[in-house]
């Protein structure tokens, strides 16, 4: 048992590096297959699109005017004219800028729902390396209980072993047997999501060791380049260029617009032509506009001081449970391995010193032991992909 177990622990470790490669493999075809993903970028594509509408100058205008006259003497009357109208000049950069910026926050909206898709992939690949671990283990356990059981079956029938003993091995064969058919159950159901994630396609997935998290020691240097990274803060600080800059088009748009083009006016005997030149002087149209841009600014600005206290807190709280949870595995680890007893049991069970009842139990103690360090590498590992979801 005790060679088991650092057997165990050095598998672990030296395939962690192929359990990232093989997790990070899965998320680049996540990315690449999930529905969700691909029917939002069709989306944000056409909101893209969209935001480019409506920053050009107006249609011009056409108008053809054909009058007949009363009396038939005087002739007829014919009036053709085009004009144009534009707001003050500065108004339509002001309306490029803020298209652009407004496409760069679907960007940002896109690789937010992408980080969480990539999340939920990650915490279920995981879920399915603690429940390949788990069934691996049991699996060795079930062969040492099949061992056990036909012993004590093969003791009985001849008299060395009574009822009692008996039905514990086989209780005990029962047990982990129907353990291990309901990981079987639950594998199953991890598999199917982890298939619905990816757009439908089966992944064969059976990494049953976890990785060892490369958790940033220096907190505040990690954190000012996740809060660089973090979709939800940059698409407030756009969101604020974007309300400076229609402060400015609202200014602009208070501004009198121009009206120019060109008319023409034949009738019998003569015909008039020439120039167009309006002024339209916006008193109504645009009131308080600037105001609701400048009261808007204010209001995003608190927004984001407000988001980034919260993300802090919760990166600065993820962070150190990461720290703690890392300690933990490799203390647990360690002690595991120093304050192994199953060789001395068995030795113990095979000499008749101590009962089978008993043997079972102290065996009982060392596999919790070692589902609790399976649980502490999950609990670590889901940690972890919270943070990695920002670096």
């Amino acid at each position: 048992m005790k060679t088991l177990i650092i057997l165990i622990s050095s598998v672990i470790l030296s395939s962690s590096i192929i359990a990232q490669s093989s997790v990070d493999n899965i998320l680049a075809e996540v990315e690449k297959n999930n529905t969700s993903l691909s029917a939002l970028r069709k989306g944000l594509d056409a909101e893209k699109i969209g935001n480019k509408t409506g920053i050009y100058v107006q249609n011009p205008e056409f108008e053809f005017h054909y009058l007949w006259g009363n009396p038939y003497a005087i002739g007829n009357r014919t009036d053709f004219s085009i004009t144009q109208s534009l707001d003050f000049p500065t108004a339509y950069s002001y309306k490029k800028q803020i298209s652009n910026i407004r496409n760069e926050q679907v960007e940002l909206e896109y690789q937010k729902e992408k980080q969480d898709v990539l999340l939920e992939t990650r915490l279920l690949c995981y879920d399915l390396i603690y429940t390949n671990a788990l069934m691996t283990e049991l699996s060795k356990r079930l062969a040492h209980a099949q061992s056990i059981a036909n012993s004590y079956k093969a003791k009985f029938e001849i008299g060395e072993a009574n009822i009692l003993e008996y039905n514990k091995a086989q209780l005990n064969l029962l047990n982990i047997s129907k353990e291990l058919e309901s990981l079987d159950i639950q594998k199953s159901a991890f598999e199917a999501q982890l298939t619905t994630l990816n757009g439908g396609i089966e992944i064969d997935f059976s990494d049953n060791a976890f990785l060892t998290p490369q958790i940033p020691e220096d907190f505040e240097e990690w954190y000012m380049l996740a809060e660089q990274n973090n979709p939800l803060l940059n698409w407030l600080k756009q969101e604020i260029e974007i309300n400076q800059r229609q402060v400015k088009l609202n200014r602009a748009k208070s501004l009198p617009k121009l009206n120019a083009g060109y008319m023409s006016e034949n009738v019998l005997g003569a015909k008039f032509q020439g120039l167009i030149v309006g002024v339209s002087i916006p008193l109504f149209e645009n009131k308080n506009t600037v105001k609701y841009a400048k009261a808007n600014s204010l209001a995003i600005e608190s927004m984001i001081s407000n988001n980034k206290i919260q993300f802090y807190n919760r990166l600065r709280t993820l962070h150190g449970k990461a720290i703690g949870l890392q300690k933990n595995v490799e203390g647990y680890r360690s002690n595991l391995q120093q304050y192994d007893n199953s060789e001395l049991i068995k030795k113990a069970f095979n000499k008749g010193e101590i009962t089978l009842i008993d043997y079972m139990l102290e065996l009982a103690f060392y596999y919790e032991s070692i589902n609790n360090l399976l649980e502490l590498e999950k609990e670590l590992n889901g940690t972890y992909a919270e943070l990695k979801r920002y670096m």
